[in-house]
C-alpha cells in the first residue's frame, strides 16, 4: 500500500529524473547546429568536427551496457548525482574550452554522464510504477525526448546569431546544476542494491565490441562499406562481442544479461524498437540533405520543416502511453507502422520542387506513428520481464537500439550516397535520384515492422498467460 508521502516522493523522484533527461538530450541537439561555427573557430575540417557527436555516441554506446551493473551495485540517488556531476563537468569543460581537444573531451565527459543517465531514469520509472501503469509513465518519457530535440535546433540557431557556440554550453550547465542540487536533496533510492562485482574482462570486450560496431557503421555512409578503417572496426567489433556473449552466458553474475531474449516479447520489440530508431535517424538525416542540398532551402528552414513533427511526437507520447496501458502495445504497433509506411512511402515521389509545407506535413505523420511505437514497444518488452532483469532489459534495449538506429543510417546514407554517384542526370536530378532509393529501402523496414508486429501479444492473450502461470504456481 502506498502512502500520501510515499505517492508524493514517487512525483518529485520522476519531476527529477525528467528533468536531468531533458537536458541531456537537449544538450545532444544543440551541438549539431553548432558544428560551422566551432568549424570555423578553431580552424578544423568537417570530419573532425563530426566527433563532435561521433565520440558522444561512442562513449555513450560503450557506458549503457555497463549501467545495468552499475544500477544493481550502487543506489540510485547517488548514481544520479554521480551523472550529473559528470555531465556538468563536461558542460563547464566545453564552455570554456581553449582549443579542439579540450571541446572533444568535454563531449566525452559529457557523454559519460548521459550514458548512465538514460537507462538509470528508464530503469526507476519502471521501478517505480506498476506494469498496469508504466505506459502512461514511459508516454511522460516520451513527451521530454520528444521535446527537448524539437525545440534544441531553433534554440541553438538563436543562440549562436546573439552570441556565440560557447553561450549553449553556458546554458545547459545552470540548468544542469539545478537539477543537480535537486537531486542532492530531494531524490530517493528506489532500486534494490546487490553485490555484484564488475569483471574487468567483459568490460574491455563490450568496449571494443559495441564500440567497434558503432564506429564501423557510423564511418561507413561516408568512408564506404570496404574501405579498411570500416571493414576492420566492424570486424573487431563483431569478433569481441562475440565473445562478450559466450563470457556473459557462462558468468554467474553477468555484466549484461543475454537471457532477456528468453522472452519472445522482449525479442521482438527490441527488433521493431531498432527498426522505429533507425528509420527515425535515417529520416531525420535525409530529410536536412534534401532540403539544403537538393531544393536550397536555409538551415533555418531544414529545422522548421522538422519542428512540427517532433512537437507532435512529444505531445503524442502521454496519450499512446495511456492508450498502451488499457488496450497493449500490439495494435499500435501495426497502425503506428502503417503510418511510417505510408509516410516513406510519399518521401519517394519527392521532387525537385516539392513544397516545404508538404514536407513537414508526411513527417508530422511519421512522427504520429513513431510516437505509437517508441516508449509503448520497450515498456512491452520490459514488461515481459521479471523485475530482477529490468536493469539488464532497459540497457540490452539502449545498447541494441543505438548499434541498430547506427547500422540503418549508415545503410540509407550508403544507398543515397551510391545512387547519386551512379546517376546520370545532373548533381541536383542524381542526388534526388539517391535520396528517392533511400527512402525506398526504409519502406521495405517498415513494411517488416507492419508483419513483426502481429508478433505482439494482445493484452488480452497475455493476462490470460499470466492467469494460467499464476493457476500453475498455486
Amino acid at each position: 500500500m502506498i502512502s500520501e508521502k510515499q505517492s508524493f516522493n514517487r512525483n518529485l523522484i520522476v519531476g527529477i529524473l525528467l528533468a536531468a533527461s531533458f537536458v541531456t538530450i537537449l544538450n545532444q541537439t544543440l551541438i549539431i547546429i553548432a558544428l560551422p561555427p566551432i568549424m570555423g573557430e578553431f580552424q578544423i575540417s568537417p570530419s573532425q568536427a563530426q566527433w563532435l557527436t561521433t565520440g558522444f555516441m561512442l562513449t555513450n554506446g560503450i557506458l549503457i551496457p555497463i549501467t545495468a551493473f552499475l544500477i544493481e551495485r550502487f543506489s540510485s540517488k547517488h548514481l544520479l548525482i554521480a551523472a550529473l556531476s559528470i555531465f556538468s563537468l563536461g558542460t563547464l569543460i566545453g564552455a570554456i574550452a581553449p582549443n579542439f581537444s579540450f571541446l572533444l573531451l568535454a563531449r566525452i565527459v559529457q557523454a559519460v554522464g548521459a550514458g548512465i543517465m538514460m537507462p538509470l531514469m528508464q530503469t526507476v520509472m519502471l521501478t517505480l510504477f506498476p506494469p498496469e501503469k508504466r505506459g502512461s509513465a514511459m508516454g511522460m518519457v516520451g513527451l521530454v525526448t520528444g521535446f527537448a530535440p524539437a525545440i534544441g535546433p531553433t534554440l541553438a540557431g538563436w543562440l549562436i546569431v546573439q552570441f556565440s557556440w560557447r553561450s549553449l554550453f553556458y546554458t545547459v550547465l545552470p540548468v544542469a546544476m539545478i537539477v543537480l542540487f535537486l537531486a542532492i536533496f530531494l531524490m530517493k533510492n528506489v532500486t534494490e542494491q546487490k553485490q555484484v562485482k564488475i569483471d574487468t574482462v567483459s568490460v574491455i570486450f563490450s568496449t571494443f565490441g559495441w564500440g567497434g560496431l558503432l564506429y564501423g557503421f557510423s564511418i561507413a555512409g561516408t568512408a564506404g562499406w570496404m574501405s579498411g578503417q570500416v571493414v576492420g572496426a566492424i570486424s573487431i567489433g563483431a569478433v569481441a562481442l562475440f565473445i562478450f556473449i559466450k563470457r556473459q552466458l557462462k558468468l554467474k553474475q553477468p555484466m549484461l544479461e543475454f537471457r532477456v531474449f528468453n522472452s519472445p516479447m522482449f525479442t521482438v520489440t527490441t527488433i521493431l524498437s531498432v527498426f522505429v530508431f533507425a528509420i527515425m535517424v535515417g529520416t531525420q538525416t535525409l530529410l536536412p540533405i534534401y532540403a539544403q542540398d537538393v531544393t536550397s532551402f536555409t538551415a533555418l528552414e531544414s529545422g522548421i520543416m522538422l519542428l512540427p513533427g517532433a512537437l507532435i511526437m512529444g505531445f503524442m507520447s502521454p496519450i499512446t502511453g495511456k492508450i498502451f496501458d488499457r488496450f497493449g502495445g500490439k495494435w499500435l504497433s501495426i497502425i503506428g507502422f502503417s503510418l511510417i509506411t505510408i509516410s516513406l512511402i510519399l518521401y519517394t515521389n519527392l521532387s525537385l520542387d516539392t513544397s516545404i509545407t508538404w514536407i513537414a506535413t508526411i513527417f508530422a505523420i511519421l512522427m504520429i506513428g513513431t510516437s505509437m511505437m517508441m516508449m509503448p514497444l520497450m515498456t512491452a518488452g520490459i514488461n515481459a520481464l521479471p523485475a530482477h532483469l529490468i536493469a539488464h532489459g532497459t540497457a540490452m534495449n539502449n545498447t541494441i537500439r543505438m548499434v541498430g538506429g547506427s547500422i540503418g543510417t549508415a545503410i540509407l546514407v550508403s544507398v543515397m550516397s551510391h545512387a547519386t554517384l551512379n546517376s546520370l542526370q545532373h548533381p541536383k536530378q542524381a542526388a534526388m535520384d539517391g535520396i528517392q532509393n533511400a527512402f525506398m529501402i526504409a519502406s521495405i523496414l517498415g513494411v517488416l515492422g507492419i508483419i513483426l508486429s502481429f508478433r505482439i501479444k494482445s493484452k488480452k492473450a497475455k493476462s490470460e498467460s499470466m492467469n494460467k502461470e499464476q493457476e500453475s504456481s498455486h
